[in-house]
């Protein structure tokens, strides 16, 4: 396979159609889990590590999106806890499961949010402590995860499980084994694809979220452009409804 920017099209072109194809049902579950919570009043909760914090920022405070949503991310710990911002210093912060419940503590949710935590790989410390947490907690929980890559690797954890064996719904971005997608002829591999194919989901998820309050005569609250007239006034309304539970960063 050649490595160029053509071919890395034609493989993430190939990569987003199976994703299509292969998510349908459990998109629509998702979507049917997360339309519930806002319905009775929750907030979508979502948590990702590494690269896949992209995911948690696709879902929450962008235009065109659900207002009730709150990001969680390994920074909280610094920004509305008491940790010393050193420890943002430590790369490998994500395999520390000791992080995560500070994380879910700072995010103070209420028994009717729903979670949605990412992760590419499924097995890093936090993120699995993480979603073992929201389960104790009886919250529902959805997973973005590769399903092909989290198989082929030892979970980090010591109860030796992965994201996607305790989430309640799995959704495959179907990123192989290690990410890129075009091989090296020396070996190694070029062309990530998971947060591309990760934001499609979280994507095609909020679309059909939207999709369900409508249908149930509802009006969904979704997020204007704040660079657009009336912007701010539309998002500031909405988010007052929700005052103290989404937190919005840089």
């Amino acid at each position: 396979m050649s490595v160029n920017a053509q071919a890395y099209v034609t493989a993430a072109k190939q990569a987003i159609d199976r994703v299509v194809v292969g998510n349908g049902g459990e998109v629509s579950r998702a979507a049917e889990l997360i339309a519930s919570a806002l319905r009775a009043g929750g907030v979508l909760q979502a948590f990702g590590t590494g690269h896949s914090e992209a995911l948690a920022m696709e879902l929450c405070g962008r235009a065109g999106g659900l207002v009730p949503t709150n990001k969680i991310s390994l920074r909280d710990v610094v920004l509305f806890g008491d940790a010393p911002r050193e420890v943002l210093h430590d790369e490998k912060l994500e395999r520390d499961p000791a992080l995560a419940q500070r994380l879910y503590e700072l995010a103070a949710p209420q028994p009717r949010d729903v979670f949605v935590v990412a992760s590419n790989s499924g097995i890093n410390g936090c993120i699995v402590e993480f979603a073992l947490l929201v389960k104790r907690n009886s919250h529902l929980l959805i997973a973005i995860t590769s399903a092909e890559h989290t198989a082929r690797v030892t979970p980090r954890h010591p109860s030796g499980l992965r994201l996607a064996e305790i989430a309640d719904v799995v959704l495959d971005n179907g990123a192989p084994y290690g990410d890129a997608l075009l091989p090296l002829p020396g070996g190694g591999t070029v062309g990530a694809i998971s947060s591309i194919t990760s934001a499609l989901l979280g994507q095609l998820v909020s679309v059909e979220v939207v999709r369900q309050l409508q249908a149930a005569g509802e009006v969904p609250p979704i997020y204007l452009s704040a660079n657009v007239p009336g912007g701010d006034e539309h998002n500031l309304t909405l988010e007052s409804r929700y005052a103290g539970r989404i937190r919005r960063t840089a």
